[in-house]
């Protein structure tokens, strides 16, 4: 998985005075949590950017005052009115620890279903995977190349190696359901087939009768 490095800087005081200050200052609140020790420390909002308003996950290699934690980022909390970030939680990552996390779903190809009009729905657009870190992929990526109309893919259908799914393995991911013109052209199609037949059966020429046997 990719990694963004966000630097930090320790905070002492974790009051609610001291809270409202950082904020004031254009600066987020965070602590790190997981490993030996736990962190308070904050990061200017600037440098988060690229981690929250992305529809990509990454690891994060935090550094806190010139030491380096490798971490993900386990909750954030917005402003109910500003979608200003107010809080984030980092969890540390250990090389031995599976860790859990939503990854995107990246579809790819091109169904048949699709071009035979159908629709192609997207049900989910992150799936909860487990893995360890050296296994987290970026994406999950599903191929729809060989869906019909009517087929769908499923969190039961996906094999990673060393990555586990935690989303119930009946729930759909990407489905080609049928379109209203299918639906219209099908019923259209079937009728054509006894109408043609029609004008062939009254063009053929009646058979003429056998002539009825003369008395002698």
């Amino acid at each position: 998985m990719k990694s963004i490095e966000i630097i930090g800087t320790k905070r002492a005081a974790q009051t609610k005075q001291e809270t409202k200050k950082l904020r004031a200052e254009g600066m987020v609140p965070c602590v790190l949590y997981g490993g030996n020790e736990q962190y308070h420390f904050s990061t200017p909002a600037m440098n988060l950017k690229g981690l929250v308003y992305t529809p990509d996950v990454y690891t994060v290699d935090l550094n806190i005052d010139g030491t380096h934690h490798k971490a993900i980022m386990k909750e954030i909390q917005f402003h109910a009115v500003s979608d200003a970030i107010l809080h984030i939680d980092f969890m540390e990552m250990n090389d031995d620890k599976k860790v859990v996390i939503d990854v995107p779903v990246k579809v790819t190809g091109t169904a048949p279903g699709v071009r035979a009009g159908g629709q192609l729905i997207n049900k989910l657009r992150r799936l909860k995977i487990s893995a360890l870190p050296k296994h987290l992929p970026d994406f999950v990526e599903v191929n729809i190349g060989s869906l019909e109309i009517g087929d769908n893919i499923r969190v039961r259908d996906m094999k990673l190696e060393g990555v586990e799914f935690f989303d119930s393995p009946s729930n759909v991911i990407t489905a080609v359901r049928t379109t209203r013109a299918v639906v219209a052209e099908t019923p259209a199609a079937a009728a054509a087939t006894p109408a043609a037949a029609a004008p062939a059966a009254a063009a053929a020429p009646a058979k003429a009768a056998a002539p009825a046997d003369k008395k002698k």
